[in-house]
């Protein structure tokens, strides 16, 4: 039986995947030298397919790493001499609080309360805090921040630097890169790929930042800080080998997307969203963690036991082949959260609300 997976990350592989990885094998991409024209050529035309699919302006830099939770520790480095403020409402954000602690920031944070959230303009940030840090969509409660409250705040507070992790919410999130200074994901979430690539988007304000830091003497990092990401992207390079592999998927990948239309696979996702959220709130075993509809994220729905059902999802799960994500740290057993991302159909998820309505 060939297993479906509904799981937040590594979830399901985008269609296209297993043919774009058959016919790369009959290629020289692995033996390939990351200082080649071939490779520069390579990285060009993924940078232009993203730029395209994701609107990104010419201002902003597009840096290839390793993760997103790599990422929260470079735009740290790099855009924060002291103080950094974070708006956390799960379990990511408070990774992103954690990185600034163990890179030696001092932070401070506003943590939502998922049962009475509150917009962003009813929160005040320090006149010190040089970097807001958000996280777009939260996987540990799928709670999502609605852009148009991220862009507001930027608008409210343009002195200071805002750096967000989409990383369980790209492609589908569409933003106002003008508007921000970090943008980071990863590919195995709702590009639908292996792990193992990180990409960032980073706007001139975070550029000088860095250099300013770095000239102060600060410890922006090594390979991978923004000068030097920098100085390799405009080469169309990276500074190290990169996952070559990973790259080559993503460029194919995000012309797969572009082809279909990115606004038509947004407005797919919203509707099996409708559907998934449908099931949790009739459904007599669930219920929806996020109550609020204006904050329920789209591309991952989180759902409590109204009664202990794990047992009987363990065993519908090897019957079905259908795999949901479990509850997150010590909700393990007690929530399930459900991925909605482009690989996943809309057949595969009126077949899933069906299905787990009987449990």
């Amino acid at each position: 039986m060939k297993k479906i997976f509904f799981t937040v990350g590594p979830s399901q592989l985008y269609p296209t995947v297993e043919e774009h990885i058959a016919k790369v094998l009959q290629t020289d991409l692995f033996s390939m030298s990351h200082r080649s024209a071939e490779f520069s050529e390579m990285y060009f035309e993924l940078e232009q397919t993203l730029r395209s699919l994701l609107e990104i302006p010419s201002t902003h830099s597009i840096f290839f790493i390793n993760s997103g939770t790599e990422a929260m520790e470079i735009t740290l480095r790099n855009c924060v001499e002291k103080n950094s403020f974070h708006i956390s409402s799960g379990a990511f954000g408070k990774r992103f609080l954690q990185s600034a602690k163990e890179v030696g920031k001092q932070p401070e944070t506003f943590g939502i309360d998922i049962a009475n959230i509150v917009s962003l303009d009813t929160i005040n940030i320090p006149k010190k805090a040089e970097l807001i840090c958000l996280t777009q969509t939260d996987t540990s409660v799928g709670m999502a921040i609605p852009v148009e409250e991220i862009h507001q705040l930027k608008k409210k507070y343009p002195d200071k630097l805002v750096a967000v992790d989409t990383v369980a919410s790209m492609p589908y999130v569409n933003l106002n890169y003008a508007l921000l200074d970090s943008v980071f994901f990863s590919v195995q979430k709702g590009f639908g790929l292996p792990a193992g690539l990180g990409i960032m988007i980073v706007s001139p304000h975070a550029l000088e930042k860095a250099n300013y830091l770095q000239k102060k003497g600060y410890d922006i990092g090594t390979h991978h800080n923004f000068p030097t990401l920098k100085a390799f992207a405009d080469k169309k390079q990276t500074p190290e080998t990169p996952n070559l592999l990973e790259l080559y998927l993503l460029g194919k990948v995000a012309k797969d997307i572009e082809k279909v239309g990115i606004e038509i696979l947004r407005k797919i996702t919203d509707e099996k969203a409708k559907k998934l959220y449908r099931l949790v709130e009739r459904c007599d075993g669930f219920a929806p963690v996020i109550v609020n509809k204006k904050y329920q994220a789209p591309t991952v729905i989180v759902a409590k036991f109204v009664k202990d059902n794990f047992e009987n999802l363990k065993q519908w799960e090897k019957e079905t082949g259908f795999i949901v994500g479990e509850g997150y740290g010590a909700n393990k057993e007690t929530q399930i959260r459900i991925a909605n991302f482009l690989a996943h159909t809309e057949k595969d998820v009126e077949t899933l609300a069906n299905m787990l309505c009987r449990l």
